[in-house]
């Protein structure tokens, strides 16, 4: 997340290498390694459906100037005059999706009991604030019910370009936006050939992780056909800058594979004097032919990283990107899976003989069926629900050796996984039970 409309100067690229350098300074010793949680929850009023603009004294920016005083936050505005549209306590960060998606960007801990713990203390605050508004939490990856046209934009510079160079690109990016609400994971690389590897492994478990996940199956108040309707979305937004990689499954993937690819994707806005601009150009332009008359500088760089989003992204973490939002236990269980999964050692090379090597092609197919069928999906004749069993089971046995503490973590995991239903199973009972939004909306607050 950028929070600053300024930047400050920095300096300016002179070569590839530069940008390669920015992977290398990132790297962390093993016994350094941290994780972080991010956990997006969508917000409505009690008993309706109707999503919540930021203005009003039941509105977003009303949440936010609640929450912050009492909580020790610092108010953040993009400049002295401008609306309040994130709050900080030390790393710790709460800000705003498009569509008003409540965003917890916590800090980083050494444990995923830490992380987890941290999100509940984030959420009991949120909760009082809100319930003090009128407001509540859900937590499912897609808002299921309305439109983009129905649903109100926050007032963040930044998402007011994006508004308008985004959909150029793909047909749903304004869903991406306004309607899709998600949980992620953030870990460390000690050198580049751990990053490569852990890289590789999370894209290659992603699908798994998409189906544990799955929580969005409800579009404009009906079955989308998806069980992650969220995952779907991705595929109209920008294919150059979102789904996997190629060098993810050809053996090459590295730093340079990675810069190159980012190289080549479009911007979606130039930072200057303090205004967005929208040069039209690829990064890999705007290197070569700079912009009125300026090279590009690293600042400019980290910027276009985070308009990046593959289903694993690197910037000065590797981020696992593919969950659905869902409940506080879910979303602590994220940080225990991979924790277990790419900081134990044996864990790794016992989850890199999981899956079958696959093409982007048959990856793609793999992806598409988990998204689509959940837990009930097959990848060659194999049960998603039992492979997704044996992955959090080797998460399982990486923890008990790293950590035993945080084992617990897994249990909603085990649970889905045995059960064979993501959780959007339970979502199109309920539905089917009762129609109603209110109802929905209700049976899966936080």
């Amino acid at each position: 997340m950028s929070l600053d409309l300024k930047r400050a100067a920095v300096e300016p690229i002179a070569s590839i290498d530069m940008l390669l350098e920015g992977f290398r300074a990132a790297e962390r010793p093993r016994e350094g390694h941290l994780l972080g949680l991010e956990h997006e929850k969508l917000v409505h009023p009690v008993g309706t459906a109707r999503p919540v603009p930021y203005e009003g004294p039941s509105g977003i920016g009303a949440l936010l100037e609640k929450i912050g005083p009492a909580g020790g936050y610092s108010l953040f505005r993009e400049t002295p005059d401008a609306p309040v549209i994130a709050l900080q306590r030390g790393i710790e960060t709460i800000s705003l999706e498009p569509g008003g998606q409540l965003e917890l960007s916590g800090s980083p801990f050494r444990t995923a009991r830490e992380a987890h713990a941290e999100n509940l203390r984030h959420l009991a605050e949120v909760k009082a604030a809100g319930g003090e508004l009128g407001l509540q939490l859900v937590a499912l990856g897609y808002r299921p019910f309305g439109t983009t046209a129905d649903t109100p934009w926050m007032p963040k510079t930044r998402y007011k370009m994006m508004r308008r160079t985004l959909p150029e690109r793909g047909r749903l990016a304004l869903n991406m936006m306004l309607m899709t609400c998600t949980g992620q994971a953030s870990f460390d690389w000690a050198d580049e050939a751990d990053c490569v590897r852990k890289t590789v492994l999370v894209a290659r478990l992603s699908p798994l992780m998409v189906a544990l996940y799955a929580n969005s199956p409800i579009v404009e108040g009906k079955p989308s056909g998806f069980m992650s309707y969220r995952s779907r979305v991705w595929d109209e937004v920008d294919p150059t800058r979102c789904g996997y990689i190629p060098a993810f499954f050809d053996g090459s993937f590295s730093y340079r594979a990675y810069v190159e690819w980012a190289l080549d994707a479009p911007l979606l806005f130039l930072r200057r004097r303090g205004q967005y601009l929208y040069p039209k150009l690829s990064f890999r332009q705007l290197l070569k032919e700079g912009f009125e008359g300026q090279p590009p500088d690293m600042g400019d760089w980290t910027d276009h990283l985070s308009t990046l989003f593959p289903e694993v992204r690197l910037k000065k973490v590797i981020e696992v990107r593919g969950a659905d939002c869902a409940s506080a236990e879910m979303t602590g269980a994220l940080g225990a899976l991979w924790r277990g999964l790419l900081y134990d050692a044996a864990a790794t090379e016992e989850a890199e003989r999981l899956l079958p090597k696959l093409s982007l092609a048959e990856h793609r197919a793999f992806h598409e069926t988990s998204r689509r069928e959940g837990l009930a999906g097959r990848l060659n004749g194999q049960e998603l629900h039992r492979l997704a069993g044996e992955m959090v089971a080797m998460a399982r046995r990486g923890l008990q050796r790293l950590d035993p503490e945080d084992v617990p973590l897994l249990a909603p995991l085990e649970q889905v996984a045995a059960s064979g239903r993501s959780p959007a199973v339970a979502v199109l009972e309920a539905w089917e039970k009762d129609p109603r939004p209110e109802a929905l909306l209700s049976r899966f607050t936080l």
